[in-house]
């Protein structure tokens, strides 16, 4: 009779392991069939904020510690760049944009930066001492023309190359975590505790106020290549919006549960190709637009969290880390 108990509960641990190890298996991404993303060595240990070329070959990064580097090979090499500023201030850079060859840079504590040599030579443009808030995104619009926002989410623009900018918004939103622009002029902003979001469209005179879609708190919002929402709330998890209405949205989604890291940003390379990044080398992707999912698991070793990914076009896309690390997008063959 003993031995038929013991063995009876044999078979009962083994059948309980084999049904936590299924579950655990449910729980962990497939493995993405390619590894697009190249490890760069970049001459710098700063943390790299912002990338924006002039053509397919001439480009330029930005980042903490006044770092500017410029790059003449299509990103395949970077090499830095040294700018006299005029006082002993230690810039940090948070923002790059070109249309052609003018370019624009800002950064903390305010400044701002502008080329229409296509960077051979940069000058700096006053900025108010009233002005809200530090500078925080620049976006070339054209000739002379460009859009910047505060980190307390003031919207201001100019026409005449910097010289006079009319303020778009009456009031600002408040200190924010992030703020992004969608390529028709749109902005969505995520408060620096992440309890609420702010959305504001060309004409409007003000931030319009949204409650989170959950308990959890934001980590970050974008726009999508059909002008929906998306956004990352804590503990990994995934949602999107219905196209045109940010108060209705998709049910929320954890690409891959078994991950304890947050994710920090979202990019969409095409319309249907989604890749998400956050912290301790994650990356994952869907090729079915956020329906499904697949992890890189070739970059997991990069000692490094995840923060920021920048598709520039479908063909060329970077994603920056702590302490100069950089991925290259490299179009699988």
């Amino acid at each position: 009779m003993y031995s038929l108990v013991k063995s009876f509960k044999q078979v009962v641990i083994v059948l309980v392991a084999v049904l936590l190890c299924s579950s655990c298996a449910q729980n962990f991404l497939p493995s993405a069939s390619d590894n697009p993303w190249q490890l760069l060595t970049i001459p710098t240990d700063a943390t790299i904020a912002d990338v924006a070329f002039t053509d397919a070959n001439h480009g330029w990064m930005v980042g903490t510690n006044e770092t500017l580097l410029e790059t003449t090979d299509g990103g395949k090499s970077w090499e830095p760049r040294e700018l006299d500023l005029g006082d002993s201030t230690k810039y940090s850079f948070s923002s790059v944009s070109f249309s052609g060859q003018e370019g624009w840079v800002v950064g903390q504590p305010s400044l701002m930066l502008h080329t229409t040599d296509g960077g051979k030579s940069w000058s700096r443009v006053p900025l108010s001492e009233k002005l809200p808030g530090a500078p925080d995104t620049i976006v070339a619009l054209g000739s002379k023309q460009a859009e910047m926002t505060t980190n307390v989410g003031a919207i201001y623009r100019t026409q005449d190359g910097g010289r006079t900018w009319q303020a778009m918004v009456q009031e600002a939103v408040g200190v924010l975590r992030n703020i992004e622009r969608s390529a028709d002029g749109k902005y969505v902003a995520v408060s620096s505790r992440g309890s609420f979001f702010s959305t504001w469209e060309p004409g409007q005179a003000a931030w319009t106020p949204h409650n989170r879609t959950s308990s959890r708190r934001l980590q970050n919002m974008g726009y999508g290549k059909d002008g929906q929402l998306w956004l990352l709330a804590r503990g990994g998890q995934v949602q999107f919006s219905d196209p045109g209405d940010p108060e209705s949205w998709s049910e929320t989604a954890n690409p891959e549960f078994a991950t304890s890291w947050g994710l920090l940003d979202l990019a969409y390379r095409t319309k249907d190709e989604i890749w998400v990044a956050g912290g301790s080398g994650n990356l994952m992707v869907s090729y079915d637009g956020g329906k499904t999912w697949q992890k890189d698991r070739e970059v997991e070793d990069v000692p490094s969290n995840f923060y920021k990914i920048v598709f520039l076009s479908p063909e060329q896309g970077y994603i920056f880390g702590q302490r100069g690390t950089v991925l290259k997008y490299e179009q699988p063959a």
